[in-house]
């Protein structure tokens, strides 16, 4: 099982630590750093940014946002990175949810994720394989465009840059049984958003027919720390954030899949709360059991144990929202 060092995407501001702790997982032997994207700094940009203080260590998006880009602008950010970078690239993508896709972006959640999900990588694999002109007659995505609204002049083109690699990975954030059961069709891995190595279940029947080489990568909140309940709070807050407000409370992804996951009723709970505008009652409502499970918190011992029951699953990539060197330094010797 390899690691890997989860960034996320900033908060009000760029993260000053964030180069200084890619520098150092890649002088730990980590595999990889990934950046992220909601709705202020892109995923691209810093990953760029890391490329050019860093030599070794692979460079990934988790998750870059479909709604944010033509399939086309995206596969154009990946190969230029790609070069940039000499060959270190992964394009993790995501579909995000209704509120992010309309309330943010301005454009209409697909009414069939699964089919705009398959075309958007589609058109990816077409830039990056530079075969031949883009071609694609989709429901959501057209190439050349052929509607009403258009000139009706459009000409198909294949990229004037030559892809480093005709190969650079594909990875999926899909939380749906059938859009995770399609991932392993399309693409080369997977970005679970929550994983817990005692739940392996929840995914057995979409992960049925894996192809070899697939990528299973996880992020999970690493800390080392003597207090464990201290070091759940900042797991609880992510999980109240997002199972209480990133989302419609009729249309939530992440409250479902912590409800298919066995805490159905604390679900609803915590949405409950959070869009009541009880925002910490909704944190304190994140069971510490659920936190616990997807997380590695704790002193260096307890982590050790939990370790192992990643590295007896399918996982192949635990990413790591490690806040400090120390962390990253106890997790490589823990994991060689």
């Amino acid at each position: 099982m390899r690691l890997g060092l989860a960034l996320g995407y900033w908060g009000r501001g760029p993260d000053r630590t964030h180069l200084d702790l890619a520098a150092e997982a890649e002088n730990l032997g980590y595999d990889s750093v990934w950046t992220a994207e909601a709705w202020g700094s892109d995923a691209f940009t810093p990953l760029t940014w890391i490329a050019a203080h860093t030599s070794r260590i692979r460079l990934g998006t988790a998750i870059a946002q479909m709604a944010a880009r033509t399939p086309t602008a995206t596969a154009m950010h990946a190969l230029t990175l790609d070069h940039l970078s000499g060959g270190r690239m992964m394009l993790g993508l995501g579909l995000s949810g209704p509120q992010v896709v309309e309330g943010w972006y301005g454009r209409p959640f697909p009414a069939s994720p699964l089919t705009a999900t398959r075309e958007y990588v589609d058109v990816v694999r077409q830039v990056l394989r530079r075969e031949g002109p883009v071609a694609l007659d989709g429901r959501f995505h057209q190439h050349p465009y052929r509607g009403e609204d258009g000139t009706g002049i459009g000409k198909p083109l294949k990229p004037i840059t030559h892809p480093l690699r005709a190969d650079l990975p594909v990875l999926l954030g899909a939380e749906g049984p059938k859009n995770i059961a399609q991932t392993t069709r399309i693409a080369d891995g997977w970005l679970p958003l929550y994983w817990s190595p005692t739940r392996t279940d929840v995914y057995q029947a979409s992960l049925a027919d894996l192809p070899e080489g697939f990528m299973i990568a996880p992020m999970a909140r690493a800390k080392v720390c003597d207090d464990v309940a201290e070091g759940l709070l900042p797991v609880k807050a992510m999980l109240g954030f997002y199972i209480g407000g990133m989302g419609h409370a009729a249309r939530n992804f992440h409250a479902d899949l912590m409800a298919r996951m066995g805490y159905e009723e604390e679900a609803r709970r915590i949405q409950e709360l959070f869009l009541a505008g009880r925002r910490e009652e909704a944190v304190l409502a994140v069971p510490d059991a659920f936190a616990d499970e997807i997380s590695l918190i704790g002193p260096r011992e307890r982590i050790a144990e939990r370790l192992d029951l990643w590295r007896k699953g399918p996982v192949t990539d635990l990413l790591l929202t490690a806040p400090d060197p120390h962390t990253l330094r106890v997790l490589a010797e823990l994991n060689n």
